[in-house]
């Protein structure tokens, strides 16, 4: 079965599923739902972004103009979508 496939199922479910269920399924998740949504807590990666950013800042990354970036993220979904 699909990414996408397991997503729909899943998205269906949780939308119909009762309080008692929505609980259980929260905690089996809520590590990683927590450790998801409060990212800048994690030292890695407000590490990376702040090395990432430093690199644009100085130059030595040159980053991508809003046109680049559109045609890389159209060229990927044409890629992975068809």
């Amino acid at each position: 079965m699909t990414s996408t496939a397991l997503r729909t199922k899943l998205y269906d479910y949780i939308r119909e599923a009762d309080d008692k269920k929505l609980k259980a399924i929260y905690r089996l998740l809520e590590d990683d739902i927590e450790g998801a949504s409060e990212w800048w807590k994690d030292k890695h990666m407000v590490a990376e972004l702040e090395e990432r950013y430093e690199a644009l800042v100085s130059g030595k990354d040159k980053g991508l103009s809003k046109e680049e970036l559109s045609a890389a993220i159209d060229k990927a979904r044409k890629k992975k979508y068809g």
